[in-house]
């Protein structure tokens, strides 16, 4: 395992990275225990120091070089494979891409980026049956006793320094590490403000003359027969650089202040729905609304669903009749008759397809993503009303039953779903996305709910090719409408929540085999440390990213979505006892009970119970200001659909655990 170690100095005229030499820097590599596997990697402990007269500044890269065929990069929630560079990248959403040959933005032969944008340090590729990459500290202190310089480990006192960085490049065959860091060949706040790779500056990494630091890589290199062998590394990662959340509240004050803030403050009798946004206004002292009505994803059932159950759990009666009021609404006045399908969304009184996402969709009509989602937590609303109300909706159930039979009409020859469907009738359009998987998973739901498995072998069919086609490559894509199909962790919430009901139908062992690799694809998007964040307000909260999961490759930010799959993971660990499993599930629990409002204005705005779905752990969609005009590393409002997330994975079959002592 070669290891090339190059720098670039502040001062230096170009970008280019040289020898060790011309900077006056000595390198001194000691190969230790460690066998190269996914749970005992080679320790390689590297030492650098200053050997010239004067104080230097700059980026020190470290590559791992491997033998360059056809390979998949994976820094985790930052590098899927090659981020879809295979695909055509003419479209208003940049993101990082490779691609070989001579690239044009945003492809690129290689890239650099800061530690926080990944989710656990570390770079890895596949390539042709074989596991390569490296692991090292996010981010440098310096130490409270002695005043160096030394890598940051949990558990360890000191004064956070500065970031690392982490690289791959398909041109060399390499993937590294860097000491200071650089954002290039570009940097991307959001797809659509991305900066040209700027200047060195507070970014590099400074060597007085005559100082040397120390840090160890751990290397891999192992065989594994498809991209899925990543994750056992990223276990060991997890295990070694693991920190919990901050302690927040427990669950039962949780769901108590989430919920209510959206009973109170959120609901538009009027409409018969929840507000997508809601502000306070400085000058009347009220409510601002911005409601870009839908009826699931950002708004809908996403929110109805939750309020319901938490409603059920709380005995709240008017939580309840407005969680029933929007889903009535839904069911009676949302549908088209031409399609068989509803309408995603709805404005000034008129339902329609034309939801705030549709100027940015290729092919307009029915998002699958919206209208099975939707179906889905209709069927759990039905399922719940009847598990503690005994009461039964079987108008909701024949609703579902008509939208699903047009859904598996529309399924192409592979077993898959399309991801938009005709608004005149229903046929599919647009597929080679992982949206469609919501189909699968209210199918499933439905099945398991009436005890049928006459169609079991033909959702096995739609499983297993979503299963081979996304999963087992580690690049799921195509779920959520604004993103142009980056790869993301949203849509594998879907198909995780298939696998639980098509498992609790048949009893087919495949089906949480297949599960475990959906949950460990989740949790490669999922923080496994506390990122040190330098922009309130998250910065002055000791807030915690530990548990919470970054959006996509091109929305680097976390976002609460992934904490409704608390249930899935609990039903996961009831067949199988899985430490690791149930650690991350602990963290998921803790990270939402201490992202909210706990008091009026904690986060700098609302009121208690409020949040919002945006928390820039590193410099990804810093776009948010305060009056004065400086950064803010959250947004100033409540986002009923987000603090919805969390309430959902909490009011489930896990209340009903951990509240059964009570």
């Amino acid at each position: 395992m070669e290891l090339i170690f190059t720098a670039r100095s502040r001062r230096q005229e170009g970008t280019a990275y040289t020898g060790m030499r011309t900077h006056n820097l000595q390198t001194n590599v000691n190969m230790s225990a460690g066998t190269g596997s996914a749970d005992d990697p080679k320790q390689a402990q590297i030492t650098i120091k200053n050997e010239g007269s004067q104080r230097w500044s700059g980026v020190i890269h470290v590559e791992l070089a491997f033998d360059k065929q056809q390979p998949r990069f994976f820094l985790p929630a930052f590098m899927y494979g090659r981020n879809r560079g295979e695909a055509p990248q003419n479209v208003p959403n940049e993101f990082p891409r490779i691609r070989e040959g001579t690239p044009s933005r945003p492809s690129s032969l290689w890239w650099m980026v800061r530690s926080d944008r990944l989710s656990h340090p570390a770079a890895l590729v596949y390539d042709s049956g074989r596991i390569a990459g490296l692991s090292a500290s996010p981010y440098w202190v310096e130490s409270k006793h002695s005043g160096q310089k030394q890598p940051w480990y949990p558990g360890q006192t000191g004064t956070f320094l500065q970031y690392g960085g982490f690289t791959c490049s398909i041109e060399k065959g390499t993937v590294g590490y860097t000491l200071g860091y650089e954002n290039a060949p570009l940097l991307f706040i959001k797809s659509r403000l991305v900066h040209e790779r700027s200047a060195l500056a507070e970014s590099v990494f400074v060597l007085e003359a005559g100082e040397s630091v120390a840090f160890t890589l751990e290397l891999y290199d192992y065989e594994s027969s498809s991209p899925l062998g990543i994750n056992p590394a990223l276990e060991h990662v997890y295990q070694k650089y693991h920190e919990h959340p901050r302690q927040g509240s427990d669950i039962r004050t949780a769901v108590s202040d989430m919920s209510a803030a959206v009973r109170d403050y959120a609901w538009l009798p009027d409409d018969r729905h929840y507000s997508t946004f809601v502000y306070e206004d400085a000058e009347s002292g009220g409510y601002r609304y911005n409601k870009i009505i839908s009826i699931s994803w950002t708004n809908g059932m996403t929110i109805a669903t939750p309020m319901l159950l938490a409603a059920l759990r709380q005995n709240d009666e008017p939580m309840r009749q407005q969680a029933l009021s929007c889903i009535t609404n839904i069911i009676e006045n949302a549908m088209n008759s031409e399609s068989g399908l509803p309408y995603d969304a709805y404005q000034d009184g008129k339902w329609s397809i034309k939801g705030w996402w549709f100027d940015g969709m290729r092919t307009p009509g029915h998002s699958s993503y919206l209208v099975a989602q939707a179906m889905f937590y209709i069927l759990k609303c039905y399922d719940y009303e009847c598990r503690i109300r005994q009461i039964r909706h079987d108008d909701w159930l024949a609703y579902v039953k008509q939208v699903l039979e047009c859904l598996e009409r529309s399924k192409n020859a592979d077993g898959e779903y399309p991801t938009i469907l005709s608004e005149r009738t229903g046929a599919g359009l647009e597929y080679d996305a992982f949206s469609g998987a919501w189909c699968l998973a209210a199918k499933a739901y439905y099945s398991w709910l009436i005890n049928d498995l006459s169609d079991l072998e033909e959702m096995r069919r739609s499983e297993t090719h979503y299963y081979n086609a996304y999963v087992k490559q580690m690049e799921c894509y195509g779920a959520p409408l604004d993103a142009d199909k980056a790869v993301d962790s949203e849509g594998i919430l879907a198909y995780i929540k298939a696998l639980r009901f098509l498992h609790a139908l048949s009893g087919e062992e495949t089906f949480l085999n297949h599960m475990r690799d959906a949950i460990s694809y989740e949790f490669s998007f999922k923080f496994c440390y506390n990122s040190p964040v330098q922009i309130p307000p998250l910065s002055t909260l000791n807030w915690s990213s530990s548990g919470g999961s970054v959006t996509s490759v091109a929305n680097p930010h976390i976002h609460p979505m992934s904490s409704n799959l608390v249930d899935e993971l609990l039903y996961y660990l009831q067949q199988r006892e899985d430490d690791y499993i149930r650690q991350r599930m602990n963290d998921t629990v803790a990270w939402g009970c201490q992202t909210y409002n706990r008091v009026d204005g904690e986060y700098g705005y609302g009121k208690k119970g409020w949040m919002s779905e945006r928390f820039c752990h590193s410099q990804g969609l810093v776009t948010e200001t305060y009056a004065d005009g400086t950064p803010a590393s959250t947004w100033f409002c409540l986002m009923p659909w987000a603090s919805g997330s969390i309430i959902e994975g909490l009011v489930g079959d896990y209340w009903d655990q951990v509240t059964s002592s009570d």
